[in-house]
């Protein structure tokens, strides 16, 4: 983008009056940025009326300012971008979208959006112990097979999911709600960091935009938009994270959900999806076995079919950390009875009890 294509773009957004409807009806009408505020008179007012039409004769306050910063803050690193709606490195599938954002903000490693394999990974900012494991344990498992994890960095599950991500070695992407010259909240520092260098930040709004309640529903719509399926890990009735599901939905992308306690506020909202369609899962390998990014190679996700005894993790990954009975791990493996309750006895006999989540193997006893 030129210097000259960049101003011409803040100006048109930064209008009073000309919000991102209005701007997606000039830009339909003739063409790109420039191109509207060439326009004569009379063709802006058949467009918007007379009120805009004015507005967009006179620079907006402050915008030799913005055009400043903005600029400055792109010449800062060789990983920051801003993307225009046509952009050939604009992520095709917010184009499908209803309102795709015009200007995409981007810091870190831009082919990251172009991953062939990314997933929503969202859930409550206060979640239970096992929640917030849960949402680590599965991003981890994702992004050994290859998955690219999208999340809105917010505290709690999607804090875990980044987390768990980069821990995996594959690229991860956050959505925010603020300019990407902010971070929030601001604990999130160091990890927005790591982020950046191992995966992208995604931002709609322009530099300077504080964490503003009404943002956050907005971003939510670009998280399920640039996934192939949403996972929701837990999430109150009432919630972000099922507005994201339900966007996912409505775009025809896949909804997952973790069940928990039925006595637990964080799992109701799970709960409510399953009951609405979502698919039940219980391992990560469900997950990629449904979007079908299961691959040849080897990896915690893709567990074996035939565990080895003398590898333990091979088994433990696949027995997870949430109760299990028998038969469920005999579905997971492919083992016989027999065979499975052998290698659980190994496993017990080899010393790998303290490495197992406590009281497991007599749930699996109970199984």
């Amino acid at each position: 983008m030129t210097p000259d294509e960049l101003g011409a773009w803040l100006r048109l957004l930064s209008t009073p009056g000309v919000g991102p409807e209005t701007a997606r009806k000039l830009l339909a009408a003739f063409g790109p940025p420039e191109a509207v505020l060439a326009q004569s008179p009379a063709a802006l007012r058949a467009v918007v009326g007379p009120k805009l039409q004015m507005a967009l004769a006179v620079p907006p306050e402050g915008l030799a300012e913005t055009v400043a910063a903005t600029s400055s803050w792109l010449a800062g690193g060789t990983d920051r971008h801003i993307l225009a709606l046509g952009d050939s490195r604009f992520p095709p599938e917010l184009l499908q979208m209803a309102d795709p954002p015009l200007l995409l903000y981007v810091t870190g490693q831009i082919e990251t959006l172009q991953h062939p394999r990314r997933l929503a990974v969202v859930g409550s900012r206060n979640p239970t112990p096992q929640g917030e494991q849960n949402a680590r344990q599965f991003a981890r498992a994702l992004a050994e097979a290859d998955v690219c994890v999208v999340s809105g960095l917010a505290l709690g599950v999607d804090g875990a999911a980044h987390e768990g991500a980069l821990a995996g070695g594959a690229p991860t992407i956050a959505v925010v709600g603020t300019g990407l010259d902010r971070v929030y909240p601001k604990r999130h520092l160091e990890l927005a960091h790591r982020i950046a260098a191992q995966g992208a930040i995604v931002s709609e709004y322009p530099l300077g935009t504080p964490p503003l309640p009404a943002n956050f529903p907005q971003r939510n719509r670009l998280i399920a938009g640039l996934s192939q399926g949403t996972l929701v890990v837990e999430a109150a009735v009432q919630s972000g994270s099922l507005i994201t599901a339900r966007l996912a939905a409505e775009q025809g992308r896949d909804v997952f959900a973790i069940p928990g306690s039925i006595h637990a506020p964080q799992s109701r909202g799970c709960h409510a999806l399953i009951r609405q369609g979502a698919k039940l899962v219980e391992s990560a390998q469900d997950i990629l076995e449904d979007l079908r990014f299961t691959s040849p190679s080897a990896s915690a996700a893709d567990a074996p079919n035939d565990p080895s005894p003398s590898d333990p993790e091979g088994l433990l990954s696949v027995m997870g950390f949430d109760p299990v009975s028998l038969d469920a791990l005999q579905a997971r493996t492919g083992l016989d009875t027999a065979h499975l309750q052998a290698r659980l006895l190994e496993l017990e006999l080899e010393g790998c009890v303290g490495r197992l989540p406590g009281g497991l193997l007599q749930r699996l006893g109970q199984g």
